[in-house]
This record gives structure tokens, sequence and C-alpha cells, in this order.
């Protein structure tokens, strides 16, 4: 039997840290992980625009034998137990008293080196640089996307997709907050397709 080839990363969250979390995913029938080696996590965060390429090929050149492999492995416990805290807050916007539950993103964002830099596009500005320093810094751009769903979105707006079996989370950014699958070419049209059968079945 020929080997399934997996589809690309989604990005349907509209928030990197729900992206992060969507790296595992049953958007047809099948789960599909995108974070099951350390090849396919750098290959994660240059699809998510959080490491930039020359950094993906200086952490392949150096990188120990099964070290990237134990990078996405904490990567994956990183991101189930994030999702565990996300399924408890969502819906209702955070309340001051999570903050006891985010010790284990508070000791990851304690490891960041960032620092600016001088540049030049159509001004001078300043922009933000990390230094890769090891292969376990690859979280570090991770931390910072969810650190950012923490403080800068509403925890009322991640809803769930609520098409049968799809496990995709997103922020809802509709002006009525009405938002209902995580796409209506796939969980959408299925719905429709389903109640559609559903309904002609009854009339019968």
């Amino acid at each position: 039997m020929p080997k399934t080839e997996r589809p690309e990363p989604l990005f349907i969250g509209s928030a990197a840290g729900l992206d992060f979390l969507n790296s595992i995913a049953t958007p047809v029938d099948t789960p599909v992980e995108w974070l099951a080696s350390g090849e396919d996590l750098l290959a994660w965060l240059e699809a998510a625009h959080l490491l930039p390429v020359s950094a993906a090929v200086a952490m392949r050149n150096s990188a120990l034998p099964g070290e990237l492999d134990a990078v996405a492995a904490q990567a994956r416990a990183l991101r189930e137990w994030f999702r565990g805290f996300v399924r408890t807050h969502m819906g209702r916007s955070l309340r001051p008293s999570a903050l006891r539950e985010l010790d284990t993103l508070n000791q990851l964002l304690a490891r960041n080196e960032t620092f600016t830099q001088i540049v030049h596009t159509t001004r001078f500005e300043r922009h933000v640089e990390r230094r890769w320093r090891s292969a376990d810094s690859l979280l570090l751009p991770i931390g910072d996307a969810l650190a950012d769903l923490v403080c800068t979105e509403d925890f009322a707006d991640i809803k769930a997709c609520e098409g049968a079996g799809c496990s995709l989370l997103y922020l809802d950014q509709t002006r009525a907050r009405a938002r209902r699958w995580c796409s209506m070419s796939v969980c959408g049209n299925r719905s429709k397709q389903a109640a559609h059968r559903k309904a002609r079945a009854s009339r019968r």
C-alpha cells in the first residue's frame, strides 16, 4: 500500500499559539502529527515563520544525533500541557487566578535570549533578533507565541470547530462572533451536506 502523503500544516487559528495546538489535528478522518520528529519541528517552525531559514540550517548542521528529536518531544509535551490550559479557560475571559497555572510557560520564557538590532528597510527601525545557542532554543519562539495568546487575546473568543471529529481550535474574529467551523470549505460544507441529507431523509 503506498504511503499516504501528509498534508501541509494548518494555520487557521488566527493566532500562532493556537496554530501550535493545531500542529496535531484531525482535519478530515485521520489524525495528523506535524511534530513527530526534530525535522518536523524545524519544518513547522519555518512554515509558521517562527524560525529563520538560516537558523534552521544551522540547527540541522550542529545538532547531535537524536537531539532535535528530543526537542520535538518536549514541544509535543508543551503543546499538550497548553492545550489543557486553553481547554479549561476557553469561552470566557481569563481571570487573574489563572496565573498560577502558567508556571511551566513562565519557566520557558525565563530562558529567552532576544536582542534588538537597527536595520534599514524603508526607514531605520529596531528589529528583534534571537540567539539560537542550542537545539532547545527552538522552544523559545513557541513560548513567545503562547504568551502572546495569553496576554493579547481574549480567551472568550477561542472556539473549537463544531465539525464532527474535528479537533481544530481558532480565534473567532468575526464581527458577531458567529464562526462555527475551522473552514467552511471542509467542516462547514460537510455539516451542511449532513444536514441536507438528514432533512431529505425526514421528508421521505
